[in-house]
């Protein structure tokens, strides 16, 4: 699909989801992944929310970096410093710096046509 608006969230396998203590309120906007709060769980509910509204309009992709860094993610890193996780939508890094539902949908909508 020409016009898909793909999703690369980017951390360490074993980090959290967000800065913030993942609690009860759900500010973020996903619930299955409570109250684990980890990078990966969390990716995993997003990927099936996202999925479930959007359909092929969206490619997701989560990149651990434990291991190697991808050049297009270093170069991100050299010269923005970022916090992690890292949210790219089409490549572009955005100010997100956690997995959020309500921000990435944000980052989604301006995407779109």
């Amino acid at each position: 699909m020409a016009n898909t608006i793909t999703i690369e969230v980017i951390g360490l396998r074993d980090s959290y989801c967000s800065p913030f203590a993942c609690d009860e309120e759900r500010s973020c906007g996903l619930s299955d992944c409570y109250p684990m709060g980890t990078l990966v769980r969390a990716f995993e509910v997003l990927e099936k929310t996202l999925t479930k509204e959007y359909g092929d309009a969206l490619s997701l992709k989560l990149t651990l970096i434990d291991d190697e860094v991808p050049p297009h993610i270093e170069t991100i890193i050299s010269e923005h410093f970022p916090p992690i996780p890292i949210i790219l939508v089409n490549g572009k890094i955005t100010p997100i710096g956690r997995v959020s539902l309500p921000l990435i949908k944000k980052e989604i909508e301006k995407c779109q046509p």
